[in-house]
């Protein structure tokens, strides 16, 4: 799979998975289409992956994707932004990703973890 995770996003999954306390954790991202809104994310920590996991190992970390995520995120960047108001992943989906109704161009979203 191919896409960018930027410095500020491998740094809050490192700090996840430490944060676990366990050495074998892997992260699962999940990701959907929120039509007009953008896309929507969603993370856990697993120790195991799914038998239809795609892997996604960007800088030495472990991310496991079911395909519907793998899909989207294929030539997509993955960022993470922490302001006064909210913190999310900001996930910049590839031209044609169905990123935003009817334009089929990239779209940004800081999208909410909760």
């Amino acid at each position: 799979m191919q896409a960018e995770l930027k410095p500020a996003a491998e740094k809050f999954i490192r700090r996840m998975l430490r944060m676990s306390g366990s050495a074998s954790s892997a992260f699962r991202l999940r990701v959907r289409l929120g039509g007009c809104s953008g896309p929507s994310a969603e993370f856990d920590i697993e120790p195991a992956e799914s038998a239809a996991d795609v892997t996604w190992t960007p800088q030495g970390i472990t991310i496991h994707l079911d395909q519907e995520s793998a899909t989207l995120l294929e030539g997509a960047t993955v960022d993470f932004a922490d302001t006064r108001i909210s913190s999310g992943f900001a996930i910049t989906l590839a031209a044609g990703n169905g990123a935003c109704c009817s334009s089929g161009s990239s779209a940004s979203q800081l999208v909410s973890l909760g």
